[in-house]
């Protein structure tokens, strides 16, 4: 656990000091949201999030105008990490559910460093393990514990059960960074539902063989939700050809959807290192927090 912790340190603190470099000193956290008091209000300018809108103001015919708000300090992080099979995928150590344990891992010790409230829901397609926000040191090791030292009920996925579960769980609004690889039917409604509560980021975990499945001839697939072996022919150019489209529409989707309701959408591949890509969210982030 001692090595875990010293290479989360490590990933932490070179996201944070290429965070200020990048950002010149003007850096946001990635956990700062729009938060919860009121404050005044402002006309509306390019960019801002629509869903701060005043509109009985703006309906008197003077401008579009959108509320501001005060800092909440108190304001909670919760991780949604998706646990399930589909996330075992990828090469020994390399897995998507490596990265995706890893990059909740790195982005508690910055939560913490930041002072927030830092809670944890892992879900397969049942509450696999629930950690309540709470600040501090103490908090973020069983938070970390929680996420890496876990073993599964479960192998199956969920992922509107996972979305209605936090929407009946946190009430206050928090910030919700849910980390999975979105393979799942059904989930959009609750998706959106917790997009208009919360601000959300969704980060999604995929692996080259998804799209890309090399022509091996007649091999057997594995599905580890279901506990199913399939025969599949993968020299078929039409077989490769319709798995590349699968991945790419549903990815499609998944942005479309994330652009239409204000959600922070980032996609970070299992044999890529997280650094810059959380270095390019945090960067986003940064830029929409001054805008507002």
């Amino acid at each position: 656990m001692d090595q875990l912790f010293s290479k989360l340190r490590k990933y932490e603190i070179m996201i944070r000091k290429v965070a200020n470099n990048h950002l010149q000193g003007d850096y946001q956290s990635l956990f700062k949201g729009s938060g919860l008091e009121f404050d005044d209000l402002r006309p509306y300018q390019y960019g801002d999030d629509i869903r701060t809108i005043e509109w009985k103001v703006s309906a008197k015919g003077h401008g579009t105008f959108v509320k501001t708000f005060r800092e909440d300090k108190e304001q909670s992080v919760y991780f949604l990490l998706d646990i399930s099979g589909s996330q075992d995928i990828g090469q020994q150590g390399n897995k998507k559910i490596d990265q995706g344990k890893l990059i909740a891992g790195v982005l508690t010790l910055a939560a913490v460093y930041e002072g927030s409230q830092i809670g944890l829901i892992s879900y397969s397609d049942q509450q696999e393990k629930l950690i309540l926000p709470s600040k501090g040191s103490k908090q973020g090791v069983k938070v970390i514990r929680g996420i890496f030292d876990h073993q599964n009920k479960s192998l199956k996925t969920d992922l509107n059960g996972m979305f209605s579960f936090a929407l009946n769980l946190i009430k206050k609004r928090s910030i919700i960074i849910i980390i999975s690889d979105f393979i799942d039917q059904d989930y959009e409604r609750s998706f959106r539902a917790l997009a208009e509560r919360h601000d959300v980021v969704a980060i999604q975990l995929t692996d080259p063989r998804e799209s890309a499945l090399p022509a091996l001839g007649i091999i057997p697939i594995f599905d580890k939700e279901k506990g199913k072996t399939t025969w599949v022919n993968t020299a078929f150019g039409s077989f490769s050809k319709r798995i590349s489209n699968t991945f790419t529409s549903e990815r499609e989707n998944l942005k479309d959807i994330c652009r239409k309701h204000q959600i922070n959408y980032l996609a970070i591949d299992s044999k890529e290192d997280i650094v810059s890509p959380l270095i390019e969210l945090f960067k986003y982030r940064n830029k929409r927090m001054k805008r507002g």
